[in-house]
């Protein structure tokens, strides 16, 4: 599988240089294409959230069951992000993102047609995999790619692209449903619509595919294999002739950077590990267990157990994605104005709130015909305090913890404490997806209740532990700072 440079992409050696907005175009399409991974991430997580309660009854399953129906999917991302990054720097960026697609491709059309709960597990793990895969490959192709001077910016397209993956899952769940007039009713050549849920992925995998074979190779990874004419030839579509021994120059350096991270060690004085590492591992598992992904894969079966029509919970969910994109732009507004810090104060203080009206109003359900309701206001009060919670959520802790991980860490160690804090990440999603069904079954006040405490804890950590690393070089990073005065000792000293 060759990882040459197509020359489809890129201009002839010999022609003229490409102004700068033909270049600016040129970036944004290639950093679009690589965030397609983000997007093919997004929705095979969400997608199975509209087929939550027909998979149930399809197969006849309990809350603990169910849950880890939904969950297994982490299990693969947890393998796939582990490896994606070593197959990248052996194999390239492209033929990875290719392997994505494949693992994306089967997954859909396999759990779509599962003949029971075993084998939609396994297929439910190989999608996984695939996003474990995204979840690395994309950001890395993105950053690789994009001149010094944007690259902040083109990076962000990657949560965008995720949150835009997660909306339209639940509005493709939504419309088939229906469509269908329930997700366990048959829509096309015989199948309920929950398999077409499943099967409509297979759309965004042939597409994210398609675009892999046409882009370049990473000029980074040409570099890292010693092809520093082909580096050159990408390179000249993507940035400026001024520009290109400044970018050669660079890579240089940061590939010097990730052979001294081979090196570096985890180990230290704090339980085995270096204070900033189990700052970053608390940090990615409270991000989970404040129980964001609650909403996102449980919302639609969660609205219905307290008194909401499907249509209306699937309505319900598809506001909650378009809720969840538009907050995304607020990040990426304030995130480099107020700091990280400050932004992960106001979310955690947000959604103790409203996790803690949501614990409340979902403890006033009462029985309706043998079937569970929110009296009164209740309904409404709890719709708000959800979207709320999205809100404070997707605006801060969301995409700011990646923003943080990438920074908190010194080049030496950034390679191995990323893949342990976002190892522990993954697991966390895994422990609350699994669990969740069974809280719930038994209290969904309950579920809420403890959501709100981590939520406290949160609040507790950001303002006990966490750095402003906004304006500090990440070596400055390399200490553990427990207060923003702290920060401001150390921009003073350098």
């Amino acid at each position: 599988m060759s990882t040459e440079p197509r020359r489809t992409v890129a201009e002839p050696p010999d022609s003229p240089a490409p102004g700068a907005k033909a270049l600016s175009a040129r970036v944004l399409a290639l950093a679009l294409a690589g965030a397609l991974g983000g997007f093919l991430f997004g929705f095979d997580s969400s997608v199975v959230n509209g087929a939550v309660g027909a998979i149930e009854g399809q197969f006849g399953l309990d809350p603990a069951i169910t849950g880890f129906a939904v969950a297994s999917a982490l299990l693969g991302c947890a393998v796939g992000a582990y490896f994606a990054g070593r197959l990248a720097n052996r194999w390239g960026r492209i033929p990875v993102m290719l392997v994505g697609a494949v693992l994306f491709l089967s997954s859909s059309i396999g759990a779509g047609l599962a003949f029971g709960v075993a084998d939609l597990v396994i297929w439910r793990i190989i999608g996984g995999l695939g996003i474990g895969i995204a979840s690395v490959t994309a950001p890395t192709y993105i950053a690789e790619i994009a001149p010094r001077k944007i690259r902040g910016r083109l990076a962000s397209l990657q949560q965008l692209a995720i949150t835009i993956g997660i909306f339209a899952a639940l509005l493709s769940n939504a419309v088939l449903a229906n469509s269908a007039g329930g997700a366990a009713q048959q829509l096309w050549l015989g199948l309920p619509a929950w398999r077409w849920m499943f099967l409509v992925g297979a759309v965004p995998a042939v597409v994210y595919g398609v675009v892999a074979l046409v882009i370049p190779e990473s000029p980074r990874f040409l570099m890292m294999k010693g092809k520093e004419e082909k580096a050159r030839e990408v390179l000249a579509t993507i940035v400026a002739p001024e520009e290109m021994d400044r970018e050669l120059r660079d890579i240089r350096e940061a590939l010097k950077d990730e052979e001294i991270g081979r090196s570096g060690s985890l180990k230290g004085s704090l339980l085995g590990l270096k204070p900033i590492v189990w700052v970053g591992i608390a940090a990615g598992m409270l991000q989970q267990f404040v129980g964001i992904n609650a909403i996102f894969y449980y919302s639609t079966t969660l609205w219905q157990s307290v008194g909401f029509t499907e249509s209306d919970s699937f309505t319900i969910s598809v506001v909650t994605g378009l809720v969840n994109i538009a907050v995304t732009f607020i990040a990426i507004g304030l995130v480099d104005r107020i700091g990280r810090r400050l932004l992960l104060l106001i979310g955690s203080s947000g959604m103790i709130v409203t996790l803690a009206t949501l614990a409340l109003s979902f403890s006033q359900s009462v029985e309706v015909d043998g079937a569970p309701s929110l009296p009164g206001a209740w309904g409404p009060i709890a719709l708000v305090a959800a979207n709320l919670y999205v809100v404070f959520f997707g605006a801060t802790w969301g995409p700011v913890l990646w923003v943080l991980l990438g920074e908190i860490f010194p080049t030496r160690l950034r390679g191995k404490a990323m893949g342990v804090a976002t190892g522990m990440h993954w697991i966390a999603n895994f422990i609350v997806s699994t669990s969740f069904p069974v809280v719930a079954d038994v209290s969904l006040g309950l579920a809420y209740g403890i959501f709100t405490a981590f939520a406290v804890i949160s609040l507790l950590f950001v303002k006990l532990f966490l750095p402003e690393t906004n304006g500090l070089s990440l070596e400055q990073a390399d200490t553990l700072l427990p207060t923003t005065r702290s920060s401001e000792r150390y921009r003073r000293r350098s």
